[in-house]
């Protein structure tokens, strides 16, 4: 698995996560689903993805979009 990979897999968990987490827990959950979107944005155009650096760090090997 890439990087690439690795943060589209996680955003997608992510993503899911919040959704149950709105649905079944509190409607405040929403915020985090509004969180992660922000963060999706951020990085498409600025190419800083927090996500990206913690999985290099973990030592995932890299992609075609997060060098």
């Amino acid at each position: 698995m890439t990087i690439d990979r690795a943060v589209l897999a996680f955003a997608g968990a992510m993503v899911l996560l919040s959704v149950v987490l709105t649905l079944y827990v509190s409607p405040l959950w929403m915020w985090f689903t509004v969180f992660i979107g922000l963060n999706l944005l951020q990085s498409a155009f600025t190419g800083v993805c927090p996500a990206a650096s913690f999985f290099r760090w973990m030592g995932v090997k890299a992609g075609k979009a997060f060098t």
